[in-house]
Protein backbone atom coordinates (compact mmCIF):
# COMPACT_ATOMS: atom_id res chain seq x y z
CA UNK A 1 0.00 0.00 0.00
CA UNK A 2 1.66 3.24 -1.18
CA UNK A 3 1.83 6.06 1.38
CA UNK A 4 -0.40 8.88 -0.81
CA UNK A 5 -0.92 11.02 2.26
CA UNK A 6 2.67 10.84 2.84
CA UNK A 7 3.52 11.08 -0.67
CA UNK A 8 1.22 14.58 -1.26
CA UNK A 9 1.88 15.92 1.64
CA UNK A 10 5.83 15.76 0.91
CA UNK A 11 5.22 16.97 -3.03
CA UNK A 12 2.65 20.00 -2.06
CA UNK A 13 5.55 21.03 0.40
CA UNK A 14 8.12 20.67 -2.45
CA UNK A 15 10.21 18.25 -0.70
CA UNK A 16 12.40 16.21 -2.06
CA UNK A 17 13.14 12.07 -1.43
CA UNK A 18 16.33 12.46 -0.54
CA UNK A 19 15.63 15.82 2.26
CA UNK A 20 13.68 13.08 4.07
CA UNK A 21 16.02 10.52 3.99
CA UNK A 22 18.43 12.47 4.78
CA UNK A 23 16.36 13.82 7.79
CA UNK A 24 15.43 10.18 8.72
CA UNK A 25 19.11 9.06 8.48
CA UNK A 26 18.30 6.91 5.79
CA UNK A 27 19.71 6.36 1.85
CA UNK A 28 17.10 7.71 -0.58
CA UNK A 29 16.77 3.89 -2.06
CA UNK A 30 15.46 3.13 1.19
CA UNK A 31 12.77 6.13 2.27
CA UNK A 32 11.42 5.77 -1.83
CA UNK A 33 10.76 1.54 -0.92
CA UNK A 34 9.01 3.54 2.51
CA UNK A 35 6.85 5.69 0.62
CA UNK A 36 6.11 3.16 -1.87
CA UNK A 37 4.99 0.75 1.19
CA UNK A 38 7.29 -2.12 0.50
CA UNK A 39 9.23 -1.24 3.62
CA UNK A 40 7.60 -0.31 6.96
CA UNK A 41 7.89 3.02 8.21
CA UNK A 42 8.42 2.56 12.07
CA UNK A 43 6.61 4.72 14.52
CA UNK A 44 9.45 7.04 15.67
CA UNK A 45 9.83 7.26 12.06
CA UNK A 46 6.48 8.64 11.14
CA UNK A 47 7.01 11.05 14.42
CA UNK A 48 10.28 12.16 12.62
CA UNK A 49 8.70 12.86 9.14
CA UNK A 50 5.96 14.59 10.60
CA UNK A 51 8.33 17.17 12.39
CA UNK A 52 10.33 17.38 9.27
CA UNK A 53 7.11 18.06 7.14
CA UNK A 54 5.66 20.51 10.16
CA UNK A 55 2.62 18.69 9.81
CA UNK A 56 0.90 16.53 12.89
CA UNK A 57 1.42 12.98 12.45
CA UNK A 58 -2.15 12.08 11.45
CA UNK A 59 -2.04 14.23 8.11
CA UNK A 60 0.58 11.42 7.07
CA UNK A 61 0.05 8.28 9.02
CA UNK A 62 -1.26 5.33 7.17
CA UNK A 63 -1.72 1.94 8.58
CA UNK A 64 0.26 -0.42 7.53
CA UNK A 65 -0.92 -3.63 5.05
CA UNK A 66 -0.68 -6.95 7.31
CA UNK A 67 0.86 -8.29 4.42
CA UNK A 68 3.32 -10.71 6.06
CA UNK A 69 2.84 -13.97 7.98
CA UNK A 70 4.79 -13.10 11.42
CA UNK A 71 4.84 -10.14 14.21
CA UNK A 72 7.90 -10.37 16.75
CA UNK A 73 7.20 -8.00 19.61
CA UNK A 74 10.78 -6.61 20.41
CA UNK A 75 10.27 -5.84 24.00
CA UNK A 76 13.29 -5.88 24.90
CA UNK A 77 14.10 -2.59 23.46
CA UNK A 78 14.64 0.23 26.55
CA UNK A 79 13.22 2.85 24.57
CA UNK A 80 9.34 2.11 25.09
CA UNK A 81 8.00 4.98 26.19
CA UNK A 82 5.78 7.26 24.30
CA UNK A 83 3.54 9.98 25.30
CA UNK A 84 -0.27 10.39 23.82
CA UNK A 85 -1.08 13.96 22.85
CA UNK A 86 -3.02 14.26 26.39
CA UNK A 87 0.64 13.96 28.10
CA UNK A 88 -0.25 10.62 29.11
CA UNK A 89 2.34 7.99 29.50
CA UNK A 90 1.95 5.07 27.07
CA UNK A 91 4.00 2.22 26.38
CA UNK A 92 5.17 1.38 22.54
CA UNK A 93 6.52 -1.57 21.61
CA UNK A 94 8.58 -1.86 18.37
CA UNK A 95 7.55 -4.08 15.96
CA UNK A 96 9.27 -6.05 13.77
CA UNK A 97 8.33 -8.77 10.11
CA UNK A 98 9.27 -11.18 8.81
CA UNK A 99 7.98 -13.73 6.02
CA UNK A 100 8.23 -17.54 6.67
CA UNK A 101 6.46 -20.34 4.64
CA UNK A 102 3.61 -21.22 6.58
CA UNK A 103 4.98 -24.74 6.07
CA UNK A 104 7.72 -24.08 8.06
CA UNK A 105 6.10 -22.28 11.33
CA UNK A 106 3.94 -25.25 11.82
CA UNK A 107 7.21 -27.61 11.62
CA UNK A 108 8.67 -25.17 14.22
CA UNK A 109 5.15 -25.18 16.20
CA UNK A 110 5.82 -29.63 15.94
CA UNK A 111 8.73 -29.14 17.19
CA UNK A 112 8.06 -26.80 19.93
CA UNK A 113 5.63 -29.01 21.44
CA UNK A 114 7.95 -31.84 21.23
CA UNK A 115 10.61 -30.25 23.66
CA UNK A 116 7.83 -29.19 25.52
CA UNK A 117 6.41 -32.56 25.92
CA UNK A 118 10.75 -33.79 26.49
CA UNK A 119 11.04 -30.94 29.00
CA UNK A 120 8.18 -32.22 31.30
CA UNK A 121 9.06 -35.57 30.89
CA UNK A 122 12.76 -34.52 32.19
CA UNK A 123 11.61 -32.80 34.86
CA UNK A 124 9.16 -35.83 35.97
CA UNK A 125 12.38 -37.74 35.80
CA UNK A 126 13.95 -35.77 37.63
CA UNK A 127 11.82 -35.87 40.80
CA UNK A 128 11.19 -38.97 40.98
CA UNK A 129 14.89 -39.46 41.38
CA UNK A 130 15.39 -37.34 44.38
Amino acid sequence: MQKEKLRNVRKRKGITQQQVADFIATDVSNYSRKESGDVSIRNDEWEKIARFLEVPVEEIYEEEEAKLINNFENNTDSNNIGTISNNETATVSTNYYCNIPEFLLENQKDYIELLKKENQRLQEALKNKE
